[in-house]
């Protein structure tokens, strides 16, 4: 902006710039340099969004702000180059109209970018500038890096919040898959059932639960938005529990437990969602660790309260503090968690423009308005499925974590057999108590990967952009973290295996277990990481097609344990799963070396397509 642009004949009523032309610098712009042609010489054109409410009662369309006198005079001032707009005008402004008219004035300019400038960005977070946005004054999108609504734009103690509440939510949900598990014998004794496979299922039908919850939850998240699920799913988890602990057999339990999961399945399906909708690429490694504590580290550490819980009052009082502390958390969640998904909250925002102005041709920026709600329900529930099963970039690494996971609840189920009742032939003779504290050894191998691999994932990205470079998602798959961390899952399994096989002291077997869920971690936030960075839009459906494998391994998998240590014993049963996890290393290598070429070929599902 060049100094003295301004004429002192510019008075303080909002703007009467008698004629001239003026460059004015906001950043409430969408970001980039504009022009007018064709403007009417009766209208005043204003770009800028304005919140003062006498503008909100000056115009009938919300989108057409006034910039106030002040922020002229201090762009004059400082000279600054950013965001300008070129605004023309004439005169004075016109009153009120009485009700909104698509043939106004107001409609009558034609706004483009300027051409040396199309696709700037007005902050670092904010997405290029549209050309329909610009071109078509009916689109309503987000106002440029200071708008707060936009969840990129929150400043970062809200969006840590956010990503808290979400955690705590994922440490509950999982307890109930395996709290109850130094139980089980207990359970089986009460309800005279004897069957191994039924001991198994018991546990596993809660992770059955997970693989079907996201197909319904990932896709009706993108549609009504993350806040909704959340709050609907702490409702149904609060209900469900509570009808476990009231079970009086084996077939009740059974059904209410796969409920459990399909609610519970919520925050485990939206939460990486949840963080890409919020969180820049360079900070989404540490913030999926954090994430990442409660549907790793809830499984693990509920044996060890269950177990004193279960020998004190019985397992019926394990649903009963689930469901307590549920109903505390539902509560204190509908009140602090926001709305993160941008497609919902813009909206929302054009629904509530349209209210207030009258005009129905306001939409949303990123509205799909070329398929009907039933093409776009249609395509939301295919669209996992579509991931998983026809884009192989998915479908494999979704295989790999799927494994992974399926093998650690293998050692879920079996532990209280290995370690407590004696029935695989080892001699170590836990009480339910102690069966509980096997599973810390998990816990500390999962917390040091998440500390580890979280923070080196985001080092490599943040030191790529820092140089100036284009951030590839592939960087996450780099064979500095997944070759090392794939070769400690059979080096852990096969620890594990033949120290418990020749009944070696308790504590080798355990630091076996630390080594499997350090490499586990550091596959899985790998994995995960790469997934969100190269489909952030549909991050949801992502999530729900890695949890529907994902899930599906850990509940069925379990099913065979006990019978494939019968048969093959604890050394050479862990040694089969330690070989497989060997086969599966090269997985991440083979997408960090063509993943980009890859993904160039398959693309998001359509409504036809899907």
């Amino acid at each position: 902006m060049q100094p003295g642009i301004l004429s002192p004949d510019h008075t303080r009523v909002f703007g009467e710039l008698a004629g001239a032309t003026v460059r004015v610098a906001l950043s409430r712009t969408v970001g980039a340099r504009y022009k007018t042609d064709g403007c009417p010489p009766s209208s005043w054109l204003f770009l800028a969004r304005c919140d003062l409410p006498s503008a909100k009662n000056l115009f009938p369309d919300p989108r057409i702000g006034i910039i106030p006198f002040s922020d002229i005079m201090a762009a004059e001032r400082t000279g600054s180059q950013d965001s300008m707009i070129e605004m023309g005008a004439q005169n004075k402004m016109t009153e009120k109209p009485a009700a909104y008219d698509p043939n106004s004035d107001f409609e009558a300019a034609t706004i483009v970018p300027d051409p040396s400038e199309r696709g700037t960005t007005s902050g670092k977070d904010s997405p290029a500038v549209n050309d329909e946005a610009v071109q078509d004054p009916n689109i309503v999108d987000f106002d440029g890096p200071e708008d707060m609504d936009n969840p990129m734009n929150w400043p970062m103690k809200k969006r840590w919040q956010n990503i808290a509440v979400i955690s705590v939510l994922t440490i509950i949900t999982p307890l109930g898959s395996s709290m109850f598990a130094p139980g089980i014998p207990r359970i089986l004794a009460e309800f005279e059932e004897s069957s191994s496979t039924v001991a198994t299922f018991i546990l596993s039908v809660y992770i059955l639960g997970f693989a079907f919850g996201p197909l319904l939850v990932a896709p009706l998240s993108e549609i009504y938005g993350r806040s909704v699920m959340y709050n609907t799913g702490n409702v149904f988890f609060f209900i469900f529990t509570i009808c476990t602990a009231l079970s009086n057999g084996i077939p009740m339990m059974m059904a209410f437990r796969f409920l459990m999961g399909v609610a519970g399945s919520v925050p485990i399906t939206l939460g990486s969602g949840s963080i890409s909708d919020m969180m820049p690429v360079e900070f989404r490694g540490r913030a999926m660790a954090v994430w990442a504590i409660g549907p790793l580290l809830g499984p693990c550490i509920g044996p060890v309260a269950g177990g004193y819980l279960i020998r004190a009052a019985g397992w019926r009082w394990v649903y009963w503090l689930i469901a307590i502390v549920t109903g505390l958390i539902a509560v204190f969640t509908f009140f602090t968690l926001r709305e993160s998904y941008a497609p919902v909250i813009l909206e929302r925002r054009a629904a509530r423009l349209r209210k207030e102005t009258g005009n129905p041709l306001l939409r949303s920026k990123l509205a799909d308005n070329t398929t009907t709600p039933a093409e776009k329900l249609k395509t939301a529930l295919v669209r996992p499925m579509y991931f998983l099963f026809r884009v192989p970039i998915v479908t494999l690494l979704s295989l790999y974590v799927a494994v992974t996971y399926g093998v650690l609840y293998l050692l879920f189920t079996t532990f209280s057999l290995v370690f407590g009742q004696n029935t695989l032939g080892s001699s170590y003779g836990f009480g339910e108590g102690e069966v509980g504290l096997v599973f810390i050894p998990s816990a500390i191998g999962m917390a040091l990967g998440i500390v580890i691999f979280g923070a080196m994932s985001d080092k490599l990205v943040t030191q790529k952009i820092s140089s100036g470079e284009k951030h590839k998602p592939e960087i996450r798959l780099t064979p500095f973290l997944t070759i090392p961390a794939g070769v400690t899952l059979p080096i852990g399994l096969f620890l594990y295996g033949w120290t418990t096989h020749y009944g070696v002291h308790w504590i080798v077997p355990m630091i076996g277990v630390v080594i499997f869920c350090f490499g586990l971690m550091g596959i899985m936030m790998a994995c995960q990481n790469y997934l969100l960075d190269v489909y952030p839009q549909n991050a949801a459906s992502v999530t729900a097609a890695l949890a529907v494998l994902r899930s599906l391994a850990g509940a069925l998998l379990p099913l065979g344990a006990i019978d494939m240590y019968i048969a093959l014993g604890l050394g050479w049963g862990n040694s089969l799963l330690g070989f497989i996890s060997l086969g599966l290393i090269p997985i991440p290598l083979l997408f960090f070396l063509f993943g980009e070429r890859i993904r160039g070929v398959k693309k998001v599902p359509t409504a036809t397509e899907a």
